[in-house]
């Protein structure tokens, strides 16, 4: 996880996991849109993972 990543997931959750895939953007941009911690949390989650 390189710190542009971190700094993304942290300003815009949903950017910064694109290469994840279509589903995880979109329940991160869910959960960014229903309230900002929210997404920050799992995006940093799915980048975390190494998956």
């Amino acid at each position: 996880m390189s710190i542009w990543r971190v700094l993304l997931a942290i300003f815009f959750p949903p950017l910064a996991i694109l290469d994840k895939g279509c589903g995880s953007v979109l329940i991160v941009f869910l959960l960014t849109i229903c309230g900002w911690i929210p997404g920050v949390i799992a995006a940093l989650i799915i980048l975390n993972n190494p998956k």
